[in-house]
């Protein structure tokens, strides 16, 4: 049988939370680390994060953030071993945790097709028998747990570090806003001066600005949503999407400072909603175009506070069916990134909606 959640005090402050759940997570994190120290650290780890942007966090989502922040917090120092770690992630979850593939996806921020195949590929690995796998390891995940004795939670650590944390979050961000808002500050300045735009500076360059993708500096774990049913949001080194309808195409899981485009394909009652992740850049995008049969549109861009150089892209509105089924009849949806200088860094063209 599945863990049973443990009812959340009255309050729901962080320290009722992490009090409370600290067990049960440190429990999770060693069948996962398969190390008592290491679980510990990380589950530590994980609740500093949380409790840094604790007032931001739904209430009625709060498992879903940490359990998301847990497992983002396990996965980031794979890098060689990466998809050997998403396998034991979702044999975790599934049978120890009891989630179903759908939330498994969303935690992780794949698909659930992905997460059925990675089981598949775990199953096989524990045992000739899937059934007999699971069972062999419900039995193993039983007893490393029963024989796991967590130590007490150290919440005044855990707070303290967490308000330590928030600060220099705050001192990121607004330095990120006042590095947006510079430019613009000086644009005004020299209007007001009567420069207007400058000599030397032709129309190409104006209507090169007019075609700069608006860009939005979020927080860790901030929802953002981009159309019905459809939110995207941003961890340390990943772009997740919710939405109601598994999608075509995904992430890309390049490293940070390597170029790389995705492109998404999420289907809404209006058409389609496009979207992706980009990464490898210098700094922000200056623009992100997306290309259709039916012609060029400038998507949205999302990036992370103090996280230059990545972020997510998507389409302000979405694409009619018979543009869409056309560009990927012909071959021609694409997508390409563009750095400060103008020139394309990165490209995506997809056929049948899959990057």
């Amino acid at each position: 049988m599945p863990p049973t959640h443990d009812v959340l005090p009255a309050g729901h402050d962080f320290a009722a939370y992490a009090r409370t759940h600290w067990p049960r997570l440190v429990a999770t994190a060693r069948l996962l680390t398969d190390d008592p120290g290491a679980a510990e650290e990380l589950v530590r780890t994980t609740l500093v994060r949380m409790c840094a942007r604790w007032r931001r966090v739904p209430r009625d989502d709060v498992d879903f953030h940490v359990l998301r922040c847990l497992l983002r917090g396990y996965l980031r120092p794979w890098r060689r071993g990466r998809r050997t770690a998403r396998r034991r992630a979702v044999l975790v979850l599934r049978i120890r945790e009891g989630l179903a593939d759908a939330e498994i996806a969303q935690v992780l921020g794949c698909s659930p097709g992905t997460v059925r195949a990675q089981a598949r590929h775990g199953l096989r690995a524990a045992g000739p028998d899937s059934g007999t796998a699971t069972e062999q390891l419900r039995e193993a995940y039983a007893r490393a747990v029963g024989e796991l004795v967590p130590s007490p939670a150290p919440l005044d650590d855990l707070q303290a570090q967490g308000r330590a944390s928030g600060r220099r979050r705050i001192a990121v961000a607004s330095a990120a806003c006042a590095a947006l808002l510079t430019p613009v500050a000086l644009l005004c300045i020299d209007r007001l001066e009567g420069g207007g735009t400058r000599a030397g500076a032709s129309d190409a360059g104006a209507r090169a600005g007019s075609a700069t993708s608006p860009v939005r500096v979020v927080a860790l774990g901030e929802r953002v949503t981009i159309g019905p049913g459809l939110q995207v949001w941003l961890s340390a080194d990943d772009g997740h999407w919710s939405a109601p309808v598994a999608a075509a195409g995904g992430g890309i899981h390049h490293a940070l400072d390597e170029p790389g485009v995705s492109m998404r394909v999420d289907t809404v009652r209006q058409g389609f909603f496009l979207s992706g992740l980009f990464r490898g850049l210098h700094g922000d995008p200056s623009r992100v175009e997306v290309r259709t049969r039916g012609g060029s549109l400038t998507a949205k861009v999302i990036v992370l506070a103090g996280s230059p150089g990545w972020g997510l892209w998507y389409t302000s509105a979405p694409l009619p069916v018979k543009d869409m089924t056309l560009s990927m009849g012909m071959g021609g949806l694409s997508v390409t990134v563009y750095d400060a200088s103008g020139k394309a860094v990165a490209g995506s063209k997809s056929t049948r909606g899959r990057t």
